[in-house]
Order: structure tokens, then C-alpha cells, then sequence
């Protein structure tokens, strides 16, 4: 696309070629598929001087038997010229987790979790890439705070396992996908980052697209 492509097509108000992206992606996988969409308060947005700096979700259930999550506005969503023809679409990515629960509304507690991942993202200018992890060794808590005995406790990054990086009119955008890990999991990769590659295979032995479950207690390394 052209410049004066892009321009054109601006001048429609509803244009969001990062949002249209985000969905394309999601097609690949889950065709026609109808998700369950959750947006945020638009007074509540950091644009209007709130603390929400996400447009809004979209849960897609798998015939895996487990529910896809996925973020609206990691990447630039809506027309900017300004951002047209960079290396990276905002901050190159948006956020997925899978969690092995096919109700959505059991998943609200998810977006909550990555609302505040996003306000890190945004407030500190410091972003995720694939093999990092996310959690606290000195004082773990259950990610899902509303079920404080479950031991999965901190979370790790890596490419999500169905959806491709597609390149697009404002750069790259790629899927990272937060994966559940247990305390003792986290303590391991952090003494010993090289560990990371060890612990996504053990786990795909029983998640084959690392789907979180929050039901789970056994420890893969």
C-alpha cells in the first residue's frame, strides 16, 4: 500500500487496519468463528486521562478444549500516518494466553491480569519478548488472585503456538503468548535461563499449545 493509498482510505472513520490484522491472524485458526469480545470503558482509557490502555479483548474458543485470548492495543489499531511504513506496529505485539477453560466468563480474571501487564508495558517503556518470564520469587501469588491455592504463580513468554507474526502496514506484529508457570518452575529459570527451552517442551508433552491450566500442580523441571 501506498502512502496515498493510506490516506485515502483514512478518510473513512472506521478504518482500523491493526485491529482488521489482529482478526485476519485469528482467522487463519479459527476461520469464521464468532469470539466473545470484552471492551474496555473508553472513559477509562489513557487517552481520556484513564489508566486502561487497552481497547479490549476477544476470547475465542478452541475445539482443543481451551479458551484463546487475545489483546487490542499493543499495536497501533486505527489510522496514524505517522506510524505507517515502521519496523514495528506500537510495541510489535499483541498478547494471547490460552487457558484450559472453554466458558469466557470464567477468563475475566485473565484480562484483568494483562490490562495490568499492558499498564507496565505503556507506563515503564519496557516490553516483552519471547523467553522471558514474569513473577515474583520473593513473594508468589496465584496470577489468578481470586484463587490464591492455585500454584501457578508466574508466567512465561513465548511465540504463540498457532498464530503467525504477520507483517503489516505499521511493521511487525508478532502474538507472544503468556504461558502459566508454577513457583518452583520460575525459581529454576531464573537461576538458569537456559532452562526456558527445557521447560516449554516438558510442557508441551501435556499442553501441546501450552495452554494454561490453572488446575495444574505438577512441576516440568
Amino acid at each position: 500500500m501506498t502512502i496515498e493509498e493510506f490516506r485515502e482510505k483514512a478518510k473513512d472513520e472506521e478504518y482500523a487496519p491493526g485491529w482488521d490484522e489482529i482478526e485476519a491472524g485469528f482467522a487463519e485458526v479459527y476461520g469464521d468463528a464468532e469470539p466473545s469480545h470484552y471492551g474496555t470503558t473508553i472513559t477509562s482509557r489513557a487517552m481520556f486521562g484513564g489508566n486502561e490502555y487497552l481497547d479490549g479483548f476477544s476470547i475465542f474458543t478452541s475445539d482443543k478444549g481451551y479458551s484463546h485470548i487475545v489483546t487490542f492495543g499493543m499495536s497501533e489499531l486505527y489510522a496514524d500516518e505517522e506510524s505507517f511504513g515502521g519496523e514495528f506496529s506500537k510495541w510489535g505485539y499483541e498478547m494471547t494466553m490460552k487457558l484450559k477453560d472453554t466458558a469466557p466468563q470464567n477468563c475475566i480474571w485473565a484480562l484483568n491480569m494483562m490490562s495490568n501487564l499492558a499498564r507496565y508495558t505503556f507506563t515503564s517503556k519496557r516490553w516483552f519478548e519471547p523467553n522471558q518470564y514474569v513473577g515474583s520469587a520473593k513473594d508468589p501469588q496465584s496470577i489468578n488472585l481470586s484463587k490464591p491455592e492455585c500454584r501457578i504463580t508466574a508466567l512465561l513468554v513465548v511465540n504463540d503456538t498457532e498464530i503467525k507474526t504477520r507483517q503489516t502496514i505499521y511493521g511487525e506484529l508478532a502474538f507472544l503468548q503468556l504461558v502459566g508457570i508454577t513457583t518452583d518452575e520460575f525459581k529454576k529459570v531464573v537461576d538458569d535461563k537456559s532452562l526456558v527451552p527445557v521447560l516449554i517442551e516438558r510442557l508441551k508433552a501435556d499442553y501441546p499449545d501450552l495452554e494454561t491450566d490453572m488446575e495444574r500442580t505438577k512441576n516440568y523441571i
